[in-house]
Order: C-alpha cells, then structure tokens, then sequence
C-alpha cells in the first residue's frame, strides 16, 4: 500500500497528464448518465478474475432491479490502486467497487469512502454477525464500517499426509510445541535434502502470521509507532528463524524452485504455508495417485490453534459518487449467502459469511474444511495506510534473519526504525490534527 505522501506525489502527477484526465472525467460523466429507457447507472470497477466472473450474477440483479442497470469496467489487479487514485484526483470514481482489505484505511484516510452504517443497519435480514468477525473488522476503521467484505482469503499450512504418517506424525500438530517436534521428526525422514517446510523469502505472509498470533500488537500509540521489539513479535520471529537454523526450511524464494506444486509432489517439503487459491492448484498439479497425500491444516499458534490472516477485497461506495442508494443495492444483492455460494461455485474464492459455507459444495470438502476454522481467528493487519509498505519491510528484514545476517533481537530493532519511518507523516498528521482539536 502507497503512503498518503506518496498519494499526493502521485495526484500531482497525474494532474500534469492532461489525456489521462480527460478520460476519467469521460468515465464520470458516463457514469452520471441515465439510459435512453430511463434506468439509473451504476458505475462498477471489478479487478482480476473476479471482475470476469461477477458479470455472470449482474443479470440477476438487474432483473430484480429493473430501474438499475450496472456499468461493469473490468481492471487487471497490477494497475487497480493506481488507477483508483488517479480518478480520486480527478474526480472520477466509480460508484462502487471491490478494493483490497489493505488498502481500506488508505482510502479512508483521503476522504475518499462513503460511511455504510447506516445503509447495513436500514438493509433487513443484512446478518452482520454471520460475517466472520475479523474480516468484518477489516472494512471498519475509527468505528465506522467502509467497506463490506465480498471474498476472503487467509493463510494456513497444506501438508503432505503420507510424510507425516511416514515420520510417525499421527495427528496434525496444533501447537507451536508440537509443529516443532513434527518437523524435527520429518527431518530426519526425510534427511539433507529434503525440508519439513517451505517459508519463501520472497513472501512475507509467513511470518506475518506468525507474528499476528501474538498478544502483542505489531504498532503501537495508535499506529504512530512500530512495535517489533515488543515480546510477542520476538518470540514469532524466534520461532521463524530456528527453522532456518535447524534446517527445517530451506533458504530460498519462490523462483529458486521449479514450482511450489511439482516440488510439494517430490516430497521437497511437507508444509507450505498458503491461501485457498492452491486447493485447486494441487488438485490440478499433483498426479491421480498422490491425491490421497495432501491435506490442509489450522495453522498451529503459540499455545494451541492460532490466529491467521484476515485478507481479501471488499465492496466500497465511492463518497464523489451520485448513486450511493442504488451502488448499495448493488453490494446488498452480492453479499447475499446464495449469491456468495454461486460466486465460490464460479471461483473457488471463500464467502465471508458463514451461512455459505453450510452448502453442499464446500460443508463436503475436505481441503475447505481447516480454512473454515481458520476464518473464526483471522485477524486483519494494522489499518494505517504505511502498513504494505512496512509489511515489505518485514519481507526484507525477514530474508536477512533466515540468512543468518541478523539476529531476532537486531531484526525487532531494524522494523521499528523502518516502520517509524514510514510511520513519520502519520505521527505529524495525528499530531496537527490534535492540536486544533480534531478527534
């Protein structure tokens, strides 16, 4: 996520191109603009594959709505936070659209998003509690709710279930103690060439759940200040570098393996810590005979089941936009638990409710079944808009403590000397804001 100082260097920018400019404002325009039969138009940006899919469930919602018609722009997910931040500054802004849970504090901070709470708590049989409670919390800043989550994804281990029984592994570890002592035993299965676990070095979601499973939080003051030197985030980073140092996980990134699913096949790791995405992928890689090897797991935390990750996009309603009634209408149709069911059906993307989840489709799947735990201890990351650039950080500190560069209590004082920095322009705009007595 951009820093709103960048933001601004950003807008300055794109002021300066002219054309670009002029094509948002074409967009905004369109999107003020009624159909020759009178129907009122929803401008509505949809990113990825997501965004190809969802235009299978819009003919329902026009047909239930037959005053509304939706203008679907579909953007790829490498340009969508730029492009959003280009039409804030010129005033351009799709009605509604799905951002990363990330990037909801940012686009908070500039103003840009419409409070919901009065259009959740006006909506009948809208069931906030059937939302796993923190990725509802992820779409609520300040405590006020901006966004409402549409899919979601967390990050557990999937594990090769034939190593584990051949390592004398009887039941899948469910603490930090017992991950420990089952990764020690696969290990000397498996001997020096092979690992227990796979912790890319060029991804920092590993660690990061990890460390959100502490007491600890990862800022502290409010957000104007890391806390990495706290205990919590110590004893997480402790534990991430013993796996390294025991030679339970290898040194490498993503790139420096063939790929993750042909790898997991040989038996060069039994763990590897990742999303939903990859229950289709293993049942698409991994040949007919080793589909009874694999399964996922809860990610083990200090002392029991832990906590993981709260991420994936929800639904926002631009505040510059002229058709808030019917863009909530919109997102109230797409966050019913039948059309989320019928989304997962088309995507294989996780519904944040639970009353989804009781369908035939994913009650009967094995692989869905631990992320379905996982969901009722996700967590959401710090809601600063500086918290992906700091996340980076982690990615980067992280590398060098799993190459023996640094020690744990060096790493915690290197991210809070990061995060500060980055953390600097918010500290001095709570502190302007306070001085003139603004809450």
């Amino acid at each position: 996520m951009r820093t709103v100082a960048r933001f601004h260097s950003t807008a300055v920018l794109v002021k300066t191109a002219g054309w670009l400019l002029l094509g948002c404002c074409a967009l905004a325009a369109a999107s003020c603009k009624r159909d020759q039969d009178g129907r009122e138009v929803v401008t509505f940006w949809a990113m990825g594959y997501e965004g190809e899919v969802v235009a299978k469930l819009l003919p329902e919602f026009e047909r239930r709505n037959p005053g509304i018609r939706v203008n679907l722009q579909q953007l790829p997910w490498l340009s969508a936070h730029e492009k959003l931040l280009t039409a804030f500054a010129g005033e351009s802004l799709p009605d509604v659209s799905p951002i990363g849970n990330t990037w909801i504090p940012e686009f908070s901070a500039l103003g840009a998003l419409e409070p919901l709470d009065d259009e959740i708590s006006a909506s009948p049989g809208f069931n906030v509690p059937d939302y796993f409670p923190g990725v509802w919390d992820s779409g609520v800043v300040d405590g006020s709710t901006y966004a409402v989550p549409w899919y979601v994804e967390t990050r557990l281990p999937f594990y090769r279930t034939d190593l584990l029984q051949a390592a004398g592994v009887k039941v899948p570890p469910r603490s930090w103690d017992e991950w420990r002592e089952a990764m020690h035993a696969i290990k000397r299965e498996v001997g020096p060439d092979r690992y227990a676990i796979l912790l890319p070095l060029n991804e920092f979601e590993p660690l990061l759940s990890l460390a959100i499973q502490q007491p600890d939080p990862l800022l502290r003051a409010g957000g104007r200040y890391g806390n990495f030197r706290s205990a919590g985030f110590r004893k997480a980073m402790g534990f991430y570098k013993e796996m390294f140092d025991h030679k339970l996980a290898p040194v490498v990134t993503n790139n420096q393996i063939s790929n993750v699913w042909d790898e997991f096949g040989k038996g060069f790791y039994s763990f590897y810590i990742s999303g939903p995405w990859n229950i289709a992928k293993f049942k698409e890689r991994l040949p007919p005979a080793q589909q009874g090897d694999w399964m996922t797991m809860p990610l083990p935390g200090p002392e029991g089941p832990g906590a993981s990750l709260a991420n994936g996009t929800s639904f926002v309603i631009f505040r510059q936009s002229t058709h808030k009634a019917a863009a909530w209408k919109l997102i109230h149709f797409l966050s019913l638990p039948e059309t989320q069911a019928r989304f997962h059906a088309l995507t294989g993307d996780l519904p944040p409710r639970r009353s989804p989840w009781l369908t035939p489709a994913l009650a009967s799947d094995p692989y869905a079944t631990a992320f379905r735990e996982q969901l009722e201890r996700a967590i959401p990351t710090p809601k600063v808009p500086e918290w992906e650039r700091i996340a980076q950080e982690l990615r980067v500190v992280g590398e060098e403590v799993a190459n023996g560069k640094m020690s744990v209590d060096e790493a915690a004082e290197e991210m809070d000397r990061r995060a500060d920095r980055y953390l600097e322009k918010r500290r001095w705009m709570l502190d302007q804001a306070a001085a003139v007595g603004v809450p």
